[in-house]
């Protein structure tokens, strides 16, 4: 009797070990990986674990742990345990092969099942969390990807990276509406946030300013419109937000920001310029107070407005931040898409910690007469 709940127990902590080891992420390949080194230590035996593309499609090899060589040769000993939960499709296999041609013993067989459920737990976790997040960028991508057209008084380039290897999304966007007697509205937002939701919510923003920005009000009176649509609504997250209204036949540019960054202006011969505008709260706060402000734009230079991501490093003051953008030397009389590029390699945007969106305008000059 004794000799059994000593058995009971080793069994007991090894299932404690194994909540505590496996799924410390939600990155499939690490789970599979601390799956195959745990069973390896506490079985001592060969593992791999082999993985479904789909339920019920091709298998492939995620994770090995253990010596390959057996010793047992084909009479080796070897327990497998499907990964799934409860009824679920298994989502793979858990092979164990012991060295030495020793048994298991129930215990053994009882550890490996109970692992393989615990792991194909968070695998399903993993998994879910992945075609969310594909789901958010693929919504991303479509919007930022189809602004809408100005006028071809004016050239236009964009550009949204999303941050990190795993492409986590948030609620970065552009937009351009078309207005009356030749004007444009530039328009640069950022969704409080990450994930699905914030991506639906950056929709929602975007449809409304469009309504917003139909009626052509100046763009403070826009932003104080949105702000109080979006006050009302308590499901809707706060957004910063930048907006451009660009006059080429007057040759200048109308600002008004609701908590967002400065943009810059790249001059004929490089040089960037931050454009000093007041800046009120976020929108959703309901307390208004936007102001506009008004600058020359001449043809040659070009403005560019960008999301938070593309300047702000971790631990860093912002003005630092912000200084570094102005201290760019683009090489002279660059476009929008040219802009675009080496301001997103200049400030290494591949590596963000945020996700990025910029967008390039400059005034077409006017042919000679």
């Amino acid at each position: 009797m004794a000799e059994r709940d000593e058995a009971l127990l080793t069994r007991a902590r090894a299932l404690e070990q194994a909540i505590g080891e496996i799924g410390t992420t939600l990155d499939e390949t690490t789970t599979c990986r601390e799956v195959a080194a745990f069973l390896a230590r506490h079985l001592h035996g060969s593992v791999t674990v082999d993985l479904h593309g789909e339920p019920g499609g091709p298998v492939r090899r995620a994770a090995t742990a253990g010596t390959a060589d057996t010793g047992g040769g084909d009479s080796a000993p070897s327990l497998t345990a499907p990964l799934s939960v409860h009824d679920e499709d298994a989502l793979g296999t858990v092979t164990v092969t012991r060295r030495g041609g020793a048994v298991f013993s129930p215990d053994e067989a009882a550890v490996l099942r109970h692992t393989a459920r615990l792991a194909a737990r968070h695998l399903g976790h993993a998994r879910r969390l992945v075609a969310t997040e594909d789901t958010a960028l693929h919504l991303q991508r479509a919007l930022v990807a189809e602004p809408g057209r100005p006028h071809p008084n004016l050239e236009i380039a964009g550009g949204y990276l999303p941050a990190g290897p795993r492409a986590l999304v948030g609620g970065d966007w552009f937009e351009t509406v078309r207005l009356h007697f030749g004007r444009s509205l530039l328009v640069v937002g950022d969704v409080m946030g990450h994930g699905l939701d914030a991506a639906v919510d950056m929709n929602a923003y975007r449809t409304a300013l469009r309504e917003v920005a139909a009626t052509d009000l100046p763009p403070h009176r826009v932003l104080r419109h949105l702000d109080s649509v979006v006050a009302e609504d308590d499901a809707r997250r706060p957004a910063t937000c930048l907006l451009v209204r660009v006059d080429p036949a007057r040759g200048t540019a109308t600002f008004a920001s609701a908590g967002h960054l400065p943009p810059v202006v790249f001059g004929t011969d490089g040089s960037a310029e931050l454009v000093d505008l007041p800046v009120g709260p976020p929108l959703g706060t309901g307390v208004g107070g936007y102001e506009p402000t008004t600058r020359p734009l001449a043809p040659g230079e070009t403005l560019l407005v960008f999301t938070d991501g593309l300047v702000e490093r971790r631990g860093e003051d912002i003005d630092v931040s912000l200084a570094r953008l102005a201290a760019l030397r683009l090489p002279p009389d660059s476009g929008p898409e040219q802009v675009v590029e080496e301001v997103l390699h200049c400030l290494d945007a591949l590596h963000a910690e945020d996700d990025v969106a910029v967008l390039a305008a400059r005034i077409r000059a006017r042919p000679a007469s």
